[in-house]
C-alpha cells in the first residue's frame, strides 16, 4: 500500500474520529448524571421505606422519586443514542477504510452511516436537554416545598 493511500485514509477518517472523541465526552457527562440520578432514587426509596413521615412528606418524596425516575429514563435514552452514534461513526470509518484499501467505492455506504451517526447524536442531545428541564422542575418543586415549610414553621 503506497504512503499516499495511508495518508488519504487518515485524512478521510479525521472528522469521524473527532466525532468519536466529542461523543465520548458527552457520554461521560451523561453517565455521571445517570449515576447521580440512580443514587438519588435509591436514597429517596430508603426515605420512603423508613415509614416515619407524614402523608404530605410521603407525597413530596414520591413526587421527587417520580422526577428522578423520569430523569433516569431520559438519561438512559441519551446514553443509548450516544452509543449508537459511536457505533455508526465506527461503521463510517470502516466503510471509508474499505473504500480506500479495496477500491470498492463504498461512498453510498459511508454517507448514510455518518448521517445515522449525526441523527443519533442530535437525539441524544435532545434527551440530555430534556433531562436538564426535568431536573430544574424537580429543583423548583424542592424550593416551593421549602418555602411552604418555612411559612408553616412557628416563629420563635
Amino acid at each position: 500500500m503506497p504512503t499516499t493511500s495511508v495518508v488519504q485514509i487518515l485524512a478521510e477518517s479525521i472528522a469521524p474520529v473527532i466525532v468519536i472523541s466529542g461523543v465520548g465526552l458527552l457520554l461521560l457527562s451523561i453517565s455521571n448524571r445517570y449515576g447521580r440520578a440512580i443514587d438519588r432514587a435509591r436514597l429517596l426509596m430508603r426515605e420512603l421505606e423508613s415509614g416515619d413521615a407524614d402523608s404530605a412528606e410521603v407525597r413530596h418524596l414520591e413526587q421527587q422519586l417520580n422526577h428522578t425516575h423520569q430523569r433516569a429514563r431520559l438519561l438512559r435514552a441519551s446514553m443509548t443514542c450516544s452509543s449508537a452514534s459511536i457505533f455508526f461513526v465506527t461503521l463510517t470509518i470502516l466503510a471509508l477504510f474499505a473504500d480506500q484499501v479495496f477500491q470498492l467505492h463504498l461512498d453510498y455506504v459511508a454517507v448514510p452511516f455518518f448521517a445515522f451517526c449525526l441523527i443519533s447524536l442530535v437525539i441524544s442531545i435532545y434527551y440530555s436537554i430534556r433531562d436538564i428541564s426535568v431536573s430544574l422542575a424537580a429543583l423548583e418543586m424542592e424550593l416551593s416545598s421549602l418555602r411552604s415549610a418555612m411559612e408553616i414553621r412557628p416563629k420563635a
